[in-house]
C-alpha cells in the first residue's frame, strides 16, 4: 500500500451477446468520456447503510448510451511480454477466452476456454485464463471448487443477486447459469480452484483522483482531465486501459481509496470495531486466505468485494453459503465497507 501526497440475464437490451461486448470494446478504446466526479457520494450518504441509497454510481458504473467511433486498428494486436497475436475481432468473442500467456497456467478445460454455444460463454474470456478476473467480476483463481459451484447454483435459482442487474457481467453471468450443465461447472470449478492467485492491485490513500470516466463496466483515468477529490469513494482503474481493454491477464490495476481506509479497515477486519461487525479471521482464517469451503478474502478487487458486502446487506445477495455473512454486515455503513474493501486489497 502506498500514499499519494496528502493525498457470472440476457445480453444487453435487444443485442447478441457478442455484439454487447463489441460495443463495451468500442467504448474503451475511443475513450468515451463520462466524468464520475460527481456521482461520488457524499458524507451523509457514505455513513448510511446500503439500504437507505440507491447503488453507488462509482461502485456499479454502467457505460453511457451514446454511440462511439470504431478503434483504429493497424493488423493485429499485442500486448506486452507476449508473442502472441490476435486480431480484433478474436478479441470480442465470448466463446474463446484470449490466451496471452498460456505458461501463467495449466491448460484450460473446453467449458474455460471456449464454452458451448449458443448460451454457454468461456469462463476464462471473463474471469481470464488465470483466474485473475477484472473489477467488474469476480477473481477464481484458488477459491474452493465447492464455493464456485454453489455460486452458480446460486445465480440459478436466483438467491444471488445484484444492486444493479442491468449490468451485461451479471446478466451474461445469469444466462450461462441457466444453462451450463453440472459436468460443465464442476470442470471450470476444479480448473479454477487449482490456479494460484495473482495479485496485481496496488492500493493507493489519497485526497485526491485522477478525473475519472466509465469505460464499459468499469472506471478509467481520463489523463487530460484535473484531480478531484476522491470524496467517499474507492476509484479502482487499470494501469494501461488498453492492455485491459485486449483483456490481457497481467494488467495491473491501481485503487485509490481514502486517506486513512487501510488502517481504519484493518481494525475493523481484525476485532470487528466495538461490535460494528465480527472478525473475518474467524470465518476466513487468520491470514485471510479462506479455510474449508470458505473463501479467501486478502487482495481481492476492493469493487467486487465492496459491490458484495454491499449486495449482502441489502438483501440480494443470499444463499447457504452466504447466511453467516449476513450478521457480519448488518451494521456496516459505506465507509465502514470502503475501509474493510480497502484494507483487504493490501492482503496479498
Amino acid at each position: 500500500m502506498c500514499r499519494h501526497g496528502e493525498d457470472a440475464g440476457v445480453g444487453l437490451n435487444r443485442l447478441p451477446a457478442a455484439q454487447c461486448l463489441r460495443v463495451w470494446i468500442i467504448a474503451v478504446a475511443s475513450l468515451l468520456m463520462f466524468p464520475v466526479g460527481a456521482l461520488g457520494q457524499t458524507e451523509h450518504a457514505a455513513n448510511q447503510p446500503p439500504s437507505a441509497i440507491a447503488p453507488p454510481d462509482w461502485l456499479f458504473p454502467v457505460n453511457p448510451p451514446a454511440p462511439a467511433k470504431p478503434p483504429t486498428y493497424h493488423g493485429a494486436v499485442r500486448v506486452p511480454h507476449s508473442r502472441i497475436t490476435f486480431l480484433p475481432g478474436q478479441l470480442s468473442d465470448l466463446f474463446s477466452a484470449p490466451d496471452w500467456h498460456p505458461a501463467d497456467h495449466p491448460v484450460m478445460p473446453e467449458v474455460v476456454a471456449h464454452g458451448r454455444r449458443p448460451s454457454v460463454y468461456a469462463c476464462g474470456y471473463c474471469h481470464l485464463p488465470d483466474g485473475g478476473g477484472r473489477p467488474e467480476n469476480a477473481s477464481l483463481a484458488g477459491l474452493p471448487a465447492t464455493y464456485i459451484a454453489q455460486q452458480v447454483a446460486d445465480i440459478r435459482n436466483g438467491s444471488r443477486r445484484t444492486a444493479l442487474p442491468t449490468r451485461v457481467p451479471p446478466k451474461l453471468m445469469t444466462q450461462l447459469a441457466a444453462v451450463a450443465t453440472d459436468i460443465e461447472i464442476k470442470a471450470a470449478a476444479e480448473y479454477f480452484a487449482k490456479l494460484q492467485p495473482q495479485f496485481r492491485i496496488k492500493v493507493v490513500e489519497s485526497d485526491t483522483v485522477p478525473r475519472i470516466y466509465v469505460a464499459g463496466w468499469i472506471l478509467a483515468v481520463d489523463k487530460a482531465g484535473p484531480r478531484e477529490p476522491i470524496g467517499q469513494r474507492i476509484i479502482e482503474v487499470p494501469e494501461d486501459v488498453e492492455q485491459f481493454e485486449h483483456r490481457d491477464s497481467r494488467t495491473g490495476f491501481i485503487a485509490f481509496v481514502p486517506v486513512g481506509s487501510v488502517e481504519a479497515g484493518k481494525e475493523l477486519v481484525a476485532s470487528g470495531g466495538a461490535d460494528k461487525t465480527i472478525a473475518c479471521s474467524g470465518c476466513h482464517g487468520a491470514d485471510l486466505k479462506g479455510v474449508g469451503d470458505v473463501p479467501g478474502i486478502g487482495g481481492r478487487s476492493p469493487s467486487y468485494i465492496m459491490r458484495q458486502l454491499f449486495d449482502i446487506q441489502s438483501g440480494l445477495r443470499a444463499g447457504t453459503a452466504i447466511a453467516p455473512m449476513v450478521p457480519v454486515v448488518a451494521k456496516l455503513n459505506i465507509l465502514e465497507m470502503i475501509q474493510i474493501s480497502s484494507y483487504l486489497a493490501t492482503r496479498h
